[in-house]
């Protein structure tokens, strides 16, 4: 008997859960939304939907050919306009700009999207300079952006949604990308709380791996290729001649089997966060962040350090003990 009212309990929060998930809020057309890294990727696919749905879509893009490209198959409602996260006069003039338009009426939706995946490579191959610019786009960019546009958010009681990464939650490789990522989350769970009292709703989106520009192995791969011409001999000794070669037929392997070929679920997520009536506080996209990467950071160092290493490859002269 214990188990038969045990069972309907579960099934009764499963479903009013599910109930609870689907509800919308009402009257979203026409409000404003700024979506950030719209020239290609999860952005660029962000804005032709939400246009499309009716919203009032503001596409901030790095290139004016990125603009133009999504101008010319977009509503004429849909507003681009250049920016780099990276220049703090240009976020000001950007936020001013939003201000003028959404006048009285505020932002409904901030969607932080802009980001790069920066060198990925071993640490000792490094300098500060390969881990400043990931951050700079990543983290401080998302947030400097975020800070200019929250007044018009908070007179809007509106959502902001941070694009993070799986790579916040567990670092496979050296490189900047993956603590811009970690920080991401920092922020956002801070953002999350003291925006509660305003009625802001804050959330994350952590995809797993998909094919977008960020991760076209060929660009990797010449980035890589790059910083190892300019290697000191004794730090290519202790690798070998053939590392990148092998690094790389390995990491092609692992692309085959966790690349999520299709990005629409990520921008679903966004759709689901800027509508939903109670959306979640952070959503895991992707087979291969649901299945593996996810359940792996919540897993043990020793768990993480052997799986993940597995997939590294052997030194030519390995000081390991």
């Amino acid at each position: 008997m214990f188990f038969y009212l045990l069972l309907f309990a579960i099934v009764s929060l499963w479903w009013h859960w599910r109930m609870r998930d689907r509800m919308k809020v009402t009257n979203l057309t026409g409000k404003y939304i700024f979506i950030t890294g719209c020239d290609t990727g999860f952005g660029n696919m962000a804005a032709k939907i939400f246009d499309k749905k009716g919203f009032h879509v503001f596409a901030s893009c790095l290139t004016e050919k990125g603009a133009k490209e999504l101008e010319a198959v977009t509503s004429k409602q849909l507003q681009t306009v250049l920016l780099d996260v990276r220049d703090p006069d240009n976020v000001k003039k950007v936020a001013a700009w939003v201000k003028d338009e959404v006048q009285s009426e505020g932002l409904w939706g901030l969607v932080n999207n802009a980001g790069i995946m920066g060198p990925s490579a071993p640490t000792d191959w490094l300098d500060i300079e390969h881990f400043r610019e990931p951050i700079e786009v990543n983290l401080i960019g998302l947030i400097n952006v975020t800070i200019n546009m929250l007044p018009l958010i908070k007179k809007a009681k509106g959502r902001i949604v941070n694009i993070s990464s799986v790579g916040g939650c567990l670092a496979f490789c050296g490189g900047g990308y993956f603590p811009s990522k970690f920080g991401v989350e920092g922020f956002n769970d801070s953002l999350r709380r003291d925006m509660k009292a305003f009625g802001v709703k804050v959330c994350c989106i952590q995809p797993g791996l998909f094919k977008t520009a960020l991760t076209n192995p060929a660009k990797i791969m010449k980035e890589k290729e790059v910083i190892w011409n300019k290697l000191p001999s004794d730090i290519k000794k202790q690798y070998g001649e053939e590392y990148i070669q092998k690094d790389a037929a390995k990491k092609q392997k692992l692309s085959k089997i966790c690349l999520n070929e299709d990005i629409s679920p990520v921008v679903q997520c966004m759709e689901h966060a800027l509508t939903s009536l109670h959306p979640r506080a952070h959503y895991v996209v992707g087979q291969d962040a649901k299945l593996f990467w996810n359940p792996l950071s919540r897993m043990p160092a020793v768990v993480q350090d052997f799986l993940l290493l597995r997939n590294r490859v052997e030194l030519a002269v390995s000081h390991a003990k």
